[in-house]
């Protein structure tokens, strides 16, 4: 299923062109560290995930680098670039910011968990407990796919016995696999311990559907979502002095 998507600009765009706009003016120059997060974003009226996307932008296109627990200094201003890298960039600009993302799914999600609590089956159970049991065996292993994650999240749609929710979902997870952002977000994560929190979180919309509780299993989408909203954005703070640098090298 292809859901139409809106061509004009997203916000974390808006927040990383008008950073472009300062350096290509004169008011930055190669070298000079950007204000912390949180002053750009009381600054422009915005939230920190939404500086923390733009961030990502501008380093996907080349023109900041992120030093670990210093911050992020200009490594190339606008219109230094080739034609060439120009393209690719403005192709990585259109992606959507992977909290932007998890923010869609958590609404999208927690109302169709519910609406899968009224309609799931003993051989869904049965699925999602396998899925479960292969997410823990993947991290037990040190595997680090995400194929038990999907797989349940998956079910869950499927469970709603509404395909196009269904499809809705799978086109989701599908933006996240093919967006350079969320790959950028990801690719230096080491350490795998915090899924360890996110395969308890499964665990609880597990037993919310078995119970067959919407309000049960609305609840627990939404807060596992959270959760993984609040570990990304926080293992991925720049301006915290315990920042590795991982996510952004």
């Amino acid at each position: 299923m292809n859901l139409e998507i809106v061509t004009t600009k997203r916000l974390y765009q808006e927040i990383g062109i008008k950073l472009q706009n300062r350096m290509s003016s004169g008011q930055y120059k190669v070298g000079d560290r950007l204000p912390p997060e949180r002053d750009i974003a009381e600054e422009l009226g915005v939230s920190r995930s939404v500086v923390r996307e733009a961030i990502i932008m501008l380093e996907l296109q080349g023109f900041v680098e992120v030093l670990k627990g210093s911050g992020v200094y200009i490594l190339q201003l606008p219109g230094e670039t080739s034609a060439e890298k120009e393209d690719s960039t403005e192709q990585k600009s259109s992606d959507v910011g992977p909290f932007e993302l998890l923010q869609a799914r958590q609404v999208i999600e927690s109302q169709i968990a519910s609406f899968a609590a009224n309609n799931v089956t003993k051989n869904d159970i049965f699925r999602l407990r396998h899925s479960l049991d292969e997410e823990r065996k993947s991290l037990e292993t040190g595997k680090s796919d995400y194929d038990g994650d999907r797989s349940f999240h998956f079910i869950i749609a499927e469970a709603s016995q509404n395909s196009v929710l269904s499809d809705m979902i799978k086109e989701l997870w599908r933006r996240r696999e093919q967006s350079p952002m969320w790959q950028q977000l990801h690719t230096r994560i080491t350490n795998h311990a915090y899924r360890y929190k996110w395969l308890d979180d499964h665990e609880k919309i597990l037993l919310a559907l078995q119970k067959c509780s919407p309000d049960g299993a609305r609840e627990a989408m939404w807060q596992h979502i959270e959760n993984v909203k609040q570990t990304l954005f926080e293992l991925s703070d720049v301006d915290d002095p315990e920042f590795d640098g991982f996510l952004f090298r």
